[in-house]
């Protein structure tokens, strides 16, 4: 049975954890897991009431959904002000969160979110201190005009499994944004024909913002949704830069493995193979080099049990380089088993790779 088609929509992701709550378990895990239900109740409250959804909970960690950039962050600011005023309450047990928010491109499968808009959340969080709040740039500038909220700019910042760096910012709590929490009807990040021509130019900056530093499935989701865009033509234009030298880097790698290969193929010692080895372990001579390590290893027989290891190495050379289109790959074959076992195959295979106009003018005269 064919999967579901996963749904994809824009959306501002608010992360938030605990600080610290390892270490508080292991302290007294009984009272940690009473706090902890008492302020997710709290939490959740706080979510539903900003038009939030709760996609995912996992031990101490919440990740919630709002089509409202405003929404999301008038709630991350509640919830902290909420933990402050609990803790003020019962200051020797302190629980203390850390906040994310981020907007961006979302898949949804079974209720729970995902993507690397989800990631970036998360990554956010982890830049937050406890008690703090952390947005990305989209989220930082959808809200820039705004005075009710004040935002220190924490420059490029490299996390875990995120590729391009993440311009972060701190949302300084206690000063202009408390004058007013109340839920403020923001326009949706979702797709609203009400909406007006103003606020769609908002969101899709909002949304280049977020992806313009991004790969190509960043750059593509936003031409998704605005194939003809203001940046369009520019996304289209980096993304196909992105694949070209993603393309480059792999016939980099593929060039270097050969010249390291070239350089000691005649070797007969065991420390230039492994050395091959531990920079190409995925080389296209890693099985020949392999059986080669093997070989120099094994005691030394002569006969039939000599014959079979040739053969093996062969075998494994050929392994390593039957399905090339690398003409030198497959002279370098013949040239060590010129009478080898695929010798016949490996120069038809060059014959064809280096005539292939006459090799198709002879196949239509032979039909």
């Amino acid at each position: 049975m064919e999967a579901p088609e996963l749904e994809r929509r824009l959306a501002a992701i608010v992360a938030a954890d605990v600080e610290g709550y390892s270490r508080l378990m292991h302290r007294d895990e009984e009272t940690t897991m009473s706090i902890l239900s008492v302020r997710r109740a709290t939490i959740d409250a706080l979510i539903l009431e900003h038009r939030g959804r709760i996609a995912n909970t996992a031990g101490d960690s919440v990740l919630a959904e709002f089509a409202s950039v405003v929404d999301a962050v008038s709630c991350a600011v509640a919830i902290q002000h909420a933990m402050e005023t609990a803790d003020a309450a019962d200051p020797d047990l302190p629980m203390r969160f850390r906040i994310g928010i981020n907007v961006g491109d979302v898949m949804v499968k079974d209720g729970d979110i995902f993507g690397d808009g989800v990631n970036v959340a998360a990554r956010l969080e982890s830049l937050a201190e406890g008690g703090g709040i952390c947005v990305s740039r989209g989220v930082h500038d959808h809200l820039r005009h705004r005075q009710n909220f004040v935002f220190e700019d924490l420059g490029e910042q490299l996390v875990k499994n995120i590729a391009h760096p993440v311009r972060a910012y701190r949302l300084r709590l206690g000063e202009a944004q408390a004058e007013d929490l109340t839920p403020v009807e923001a326009p949706p990040l979702l797709d609203d024909p009400a909406l007006s021509l103003h606020d769609e130019l908002t969101l899709e900056l909002t949304l280049w913002n977020s992806v313009k530093e991004g790969g190509p499935d960043e750059l593509a989701s936003y031409l998704e949704h605005y194939p003809d865009g203001t940046f369009a033509s520019l996304a289209r234009t980096r993304s196909i830069a992105a694949n070209e030298s993603s393309a480059s880097v792999d016939q980099a790698a593929a060039d270097l493995d050969a010249a390291f290969w070239d350089a000691i193929k005649e070797t007969q010692t065991d420390e230039e193979l492994q050395a091959y080895l531990e920079q190409h372990p995925d080389g296209h001579f890693a099985s020949l080099a392999r059986a080669r390590v093997a070989e120099a290893a094994a005691p030394v027989h002569h006969g039939a049990e000599q014959s079979a290891s040739d053969q093996a190495v062969e075998l494994a050379f050929w392994e390593s380089m039957r399905e090339t289109d690398n003409p030198a790959l497959i002279d370098a074959y013949l040239d060590k088993f010129p009478n080898g076992e695929f010798a016949v195959l490996a120069r038809a295979r060059l014959e064809q790779l280096r005539s292939p106009a006459d090799g198709n003018t002879s196949e239509k005269e032979a039909s």
